[in-house]
């Protein structure tokens, strides 16, 4: 535990359905829930005025449309996201060479190491500034924990929300996690937290009342004794700068189980595809391909095969992840598929390649482009579920037609030759529709045209408009 409240925690509030109400503007200030679209969606982001409804990430889109019906349902416009996000962690590395990114939106930052604070005082004003300067950088809200542990300056910037700043002062840990739900506590999630209340013990005091011993008795010598020194308040995890992923991958949830082997393996074959984009956006390459297959009954399978070096040939993971589909049994329907790549390094097995060529010259199959070549136009069109999906693709990257749906997904960009940049509201029996709008602008009109309207394309995100400088609140 630190003397200072030097460990900062930032989360981004509501992200992704806060970007999204940034750049449309008839949107800002309405509910707007981010995810998954078909039977099967799953929320990903709720605004705070969707969640008013009971609206909240995790829940079935099912559930979400019923509680909230009139609220904008959006699918998630990732690179976007990303380069936000890029944005947002330039700023905390500013602050100290400490940061430790938790995912898009959130992150931990250790500002003694930067040299950024030493006591409350200077804590503070970092805090501040750091949350001044994403706003006039993104337009965007973030709120501020600070502390001298990582779990209390994570309390902290739950009780700063939405758009604040919360400082603990060391020494007033015991009096503000007393109160709290055990759930609060990192580790503590749904089936701890009703072992604990079976056992009489639902606050954090009542935890560290109840003491070490009990509470090694219900749940072990590791987890009990780690459970009862945060209960006190003790933290002593250090900030762990960003480590290398281990591995990258892709997968898609179905709308309807697919039962077709032949469309399961077109399957596979674009998320080979996919992963490989992914891998190549990190310039990585990888020695293991994984599949993985849920089935119609919810059993899951993986399968991974390790190549001879690391590669970042889409030919090369394709024909491994055909091969590992191979070995699994998909009757009865596949509800899911993923492929991935682990062991990665920062060079690729050059003779990989002319494996893979000289195995499709004997098939008499098209050339795959080998590393650096451009992948085939729209290979990363977001689908239902999970971030990039699409439409089936053909045995050598083409893409087969697509349902008007997929080609238009709710909330993307698009741009029309006499209207201008625009984002879809929704599509379905031939028509999609359009509100003509962007960051910055007023609320736009909407108007309708025919899926296939030629003056009509898809379109790149537009960057945000800063915000203008503000004063910041806090406690």
């Amino acid at each position: 535990m630190r003397a200072a409240p030097t460990i900062l925690h930032l989360d981004m509030d509501a992200f992704y359905a806060a970007v999204e109400q940034a750049a449309k503007p008839s949107l800002r200030g309405k509910p707007v829930v981010v995810g998954g679209l078909g039977p099967r969606g799953v929320v990903a982001t709720a605004s705070y005025e969707a969640r008013r409804f009971g609206v909240h990430s995790a829940m079935p889109t099912a559930q979400a449309r019923r509680l909230a019906p009139n609220a904008a349902y959006l699918v998630p416009r990732f690179l976007l996201y990303r380069s936000i996000s890029e944005q947002v962690m330039e700023l905390l590395g500013r602050l100290s060479p400490l940061v430790e990114p938790l995912s898009l939106d959130e992150a931990f930052v250790d500002l003694e190491a930067g040299g950024a604070a030493h006591d409350a005082a200077t804590a503070r004003a970092a805090g501040e500034r750091l949350r001044r300067d994403i706003y006039t950088t993104t337009g965007l809200p973030g709120s501020v924990g600070l502390a001298g542990s990582k779990m209390l300056a994570k309390i902290a910037s739950e009780q700063a929300k939405p758009d604040g700043l919360t400082l603990i002062v060391p020494g007033t840990e015991r009096e503000l996690l007393g109160p709290l739900p055990v759930r609060t506590l990192p580790g503590v999630g749904p089936a701890t937290g009703e072992h604990l209340r079976r056992a009489g013990m639902t606050t954090v005091a009542e935890l560290a009342e109840a003491g070490e011993d009990e509470l090694v008795r219900l749940l072990g010598r590791a987890h009990g004794a780690a459970l009862y020194r945060m209960a006190l308040g003790h933290d002593d995890r250090p900030v762990v700068a960003e480590r290398d992923a281990k591995s990258v991958s892709v997968e898609d949830t179905f709308d309807v189980d697919l039962h077709d082997r032949v469309r399961v393996r077109l399957e596979v074959e674009r998320l080979a595809d996919r992963c490989v984009q992914r891998l190549r956006a990190a310039g990585r390459s990888g020695r293991t391909v994984v599949l993985k297959v849920r089935r119609y009954d919810f059993s899951t399978l993986t399968r991974s095969e390790t190549l001879r070096g690391p590669t970042d040939d889409p030919g090369v993971v394709r024909e491994a992840a055909a091969r590992l589909l191979d070995t699994v049994d998909t009757t009865g329907g596949v509800r899911l598929l993923g492929v991935g790549v682990s062991g990665l390094a920062d060079f690729t097995q050059e003779d990989l390649f002319a494996q893979a060529a000289a195995e499709r010259s004997a098939a008499g199959a098209a050339p795959v482009p080998g590393p650096g070549a451009p992948e085939p136009a729209g290979a990363d069109v977001p689908g239902t579920d999970a971030p990039g999906g699409a439409g089936p693709v053909g045995p050598r990257g083409a893409r087969a037609e697509e349902p008007a749906e997929r080609r238009w997904p709710a909330g993307h960009d698009v741009r029309h030759s006499a209207y201008g940049p625009g984002w879809v509201q929704g599509s379905g029996i031939g028509l999609v529709t359009v509100r003509f709008e962007q960051p910055g602008s007023p609320p736009g009109r909407v108007r309708t045209f025919r899926v296939d309207d030629p003056e009509l394309t898809p379109s790149e995100p537009l960057p945000l408009v800063p915000g203008p400088g503000r004063a910041v609140t806090g406690s």
